[in-house]
């Protein structure tokens, strides 16, 4: 049955899918009935029903500028575009150098901007489309020092910087598509730590967990729904705007 939230015969474009967040939300788009392009590192991306599989490193911007040229030859411009690539050293904040910064950021936003433009400029051309750039809670907000105890680190500063640039990013976009039916909206994930530190650092779980006033840190099915939302007929009156799904860390 057709609803507000169907995708069927929309093609979407997730780079980035094949990640703990990104492999579900591959698997609700097609659930809704869209075919995906998920590409991602090489070798991560796996084919599926309806998901054709694409190795792609982001940051390399030529690389990138000709898989755009190349899958729009192949499968035409895409109804929507999802951006979940991000870059970050791990490194401490004094062992940062001026080159990993730098490094950093142009995968965060060197290779979004590349990328959204690419497709942006497609989408506007026909007339209509959806981008969906991911940015972060840390995008928003500073790291609480205090939840990262040893072992853990905390989170990187050039990973925040990136990330709230993907936030200006959107709405400059937002702004510059919108009389040409493109529509563009970050989403920023609150604390969604993968399987393994789950397991092995309880601690550091509970401590995210006493932050977010839901109580509990996000599970990865959770984030399909809001990508869908802002994909779908039922946003279509919503553009520049950054989506929080973080349990409410940044309330607080």
């Amino acid at each position: 049955m057709s609803t507000p939230f169907s995708l069927g015969n929309r093609d979407i474009w997730v780079i980035g899918g094949a990640g703990y967040l990104g492999q579900e939300v591959v698997k609700l788009l097609i659930e809704l009935g869209a075919t995906v392009l998920c590409a991602d590192l090489p070798g991560k991306a796996q084919p599926a029903p309806n998901v054709t599989p694409a190795d792609l490193d982001a940051a390399d911007i030529p690389a990138l500028e000709k898989f755009v040229v190349d899958q729009i030859a192949a499968r035409g411009v895409p109804h929507g575009l999802v951006v979940m690539t991000y870059a970050s050293t791990a490194k401490k904040f004094d062992e940062l150098t001026a080159a990993d910064f730098d490094h950093a950021n142009h995968g965060n936003l060197t290779a979004t901007f590349t990328l959204a433009r690419a497709i942006g400029n497609a989408m506007a051309e026909r007339g209509s489309g959806s981008l969906v750039l991911f940015s972060s809670m840390y995008g928003t907000v500073s790291t609480d020092p205090h939840i990262y105890e040893a072992p853990m680190n905390p989170n990187p500063v050039e990973y925040g910087v990136g990330k709230a640039g993907i936030q200006q990013l959107t709405r400059y976009l937002a702004v510059h598509y919108g009389k040409k039916g493109v529509r563009c909206n970050a989403i920023s994930p609150g604390p969604f730590p993968n399987p393994s530190v789950q397991r092995e650092e309880p601690a550091f779980i509970d401590r995210l967990s006493r932050k977010v006033p839901l109580g509990r840190v996000g599970q990865s099915p959770e984030i399909g729904g809001a990508v869908a939302f802002l994909l779908s007929d039922t946003s279509t009156f919503i553009t520049g705007q950054n989506l929080a799904v973080d349990g409410g860390w940044t309330i607080w």
